[in-house]
């Protein structure tokens, strides 16, 4: 399970000559395999996919941290099955040292739309342009947001060929709770999410319909959120801890 030694097997694809492909408003799937099962994936799409590569690193961090209200109206509403739905947070990306704070609204067509706007760090956002943001694309202001999950991971950016699709896998995913203080990792996991602007030709999705993967929702704030504070109401979610549960044992 050398996922570096598999990734040196791609061609290398930059930031800028990705930048035509930022895939804002997007269609997202997501599937979650076991990382012997990754290998084998990405074998497959050697040759179908460029890999991207930042200062040489394949394999970069990134971390989040997620605002919500303190009733968790945000993690309520995906919990309870909304299709309609936003997340608030501050990515990092820690290859480059910038942040972002990002506001993601999903429709009910299953479209994802992300707003972003560069802050200097987490404690930093209070800005005008981080309020204009939040005035004009979210339901909730700083005023009404707390902090309340960080988590970690590294991650494999693919980008196909054919430049109209992007893949990302997270690996090593790891959670802490900031309210409760409870942390936990999930390091025998790997995220897939497919993203595509509409129906474009898409050879990832073969490749897993090959290795008999199905699409299996994964919100990494509401996964780790339940799994870090017994207090909330997860019944939705059960069944992804369960099949969690059953892939790191």
């Amino acid at each position: 399970m050398d996922i570096p030694a598999q990734l040196n097997r791609f061609q290398p694809i930059t930031l800028e000559q990705m930048s035509s492909i930022r895939l804002m408003n997007r269609v997202d799937t997501k599937y979650v395999v076991t990382l012997p099962k990754l290998c084998s994936i990405l074998a497959d799409a050697q040759g179908e996919y460029y890999v991207q590569e930042i200062n040489g690193d394949r394999l970069p961090g990134y971390s989040t941290a997620y605002l919500d209200t303190q009733d968790y109206q945000m993690y309520n509403m995906h919990e309870r099955g909304h299709s309609v739905r936003e997340k608030i947070r501050v990515r990092t990306y820690e290859a480059s040292g910038l942040n972002f704070l990002e506001v993601k609204n999903k429709n009910n067509r299953g479209r994802t739309d992300k707003k972003r706007v560069a802050v200097p760090n987490r404690r930093e956002i209070a800005s005008a342009d981080a309020t204009r943001l939040l005035l004009k694309h979210a339901w909730f202001q700083l005023a009404n947001l707390h902090y309340c999950l960080e988590n970690h991971f590294s991650r494999i950016t693919l980008v196909n060929r054919g430049l109209t699709e992007r893949l990302t896998i997270d690996l090593d995913l790891r959670f802490r709770n900031l309210d409760t203080g409870q942390s936990v990792d999930l390091p025998k996991i790997a995220i897939i999410e497919v993203k595509r602007d509409g129906r474009v030709p898409s050879p990832i999705m073969n490749i897993l319909r090959k290795h008999r993967q199905v699409p299996c929702g994964f919100s990494k704030y509401c996964i780790g959120m339940a799994m870090t504070d017994q207090s909330l109401h997860c019944n939705r979610i059960k069944p992804r801890l369960r099949m969690i549960d059953k892939m790191c044992g």
